[in-house]
């Protein structure tokens, strides 16, 4: 059987065995919705290559202490909203995260094309966007993983709260605290 074919815990038990090699296959699966993540996080492609490579690092050293309850994608993502937040914390506060029309620097964008819409609709969009950056660059970091996991990741709150390492309780009163801070920037633009 193919190595791509297993599953990740198989994979571990691999890796743990002694087959370092076989850790290749692990980064393979998860670098790409880690660097995702990282960048939505971070906001620029440096930093977020900076956190995956970080993220990898950890992973790979503390894979003895990996306990399958979860999957390994929650383990590895969790890693990585740690580097990431260590990473924010370091970096000064009026350095300003990703625009919010930047988040997927290799896909789809997360904003829908406006190539067809009037002027006055394109200077609405532009003038919200700016206040959703700035309310982004405000939430807390945690508040800003949450939003930015439930909201653009589309991951469940118990998910989340697996990351973040929070109870669902408190992973709930995040999101709700970042999706209040939204709302109350965005009330003067959508009346």
């Amino acid at each position: 059987m193919d190595r791509m074919d297993e599953s990740d815990a198989g994979v571990v038990a691999q890796v743990c065995a002694g087959d370092s090699g076989a850790f290749r296959v692990l980064v393979e699966r998860h670098s790409r919705p880690v660097f995702r993540l990282a960048y939505r996080l971070t906001g620029n492609q440096e930093d977020a290559e900076d956190v995956v490579q970080e993220t990898f690092l950890r992973a790979f050293r503390q894979l003895g202490r990996f306990e399958s309850r979860s999957g390994f994608g929650t383990w590895i993502h969790r890693i990585a909203v740690n580097c990431a937040m260590d990473l924010l914390r370091q970096r000064p506060r009026h350095q300003a995260a990703a625009p919010l029309g930047d988040l997927d620097p290799g896909g789809a964008g997360d904003v829908p094309d406006e190539g067809a819409a009037g002027p006055e609709r394109l200077a609405a969009s532009a003038q919200i966007r700016a206040r959703l950056n700035q309310v982004l660059d405000d939430l807390t970091p945690a508040e800003r993983t949450a939003f930015m996991l439930r909201h653009f990741e589309g991951r469940s709150l118990a998910e989340i709260g697996r990351v973040l390492g929070l109870r669902t309780s408190a992973t709930k009163h995040s999101i709700f605290r970042a999706v209040q801070k939204m709302r109350r920037a965005l009330e003067p633009l959508v009346t």
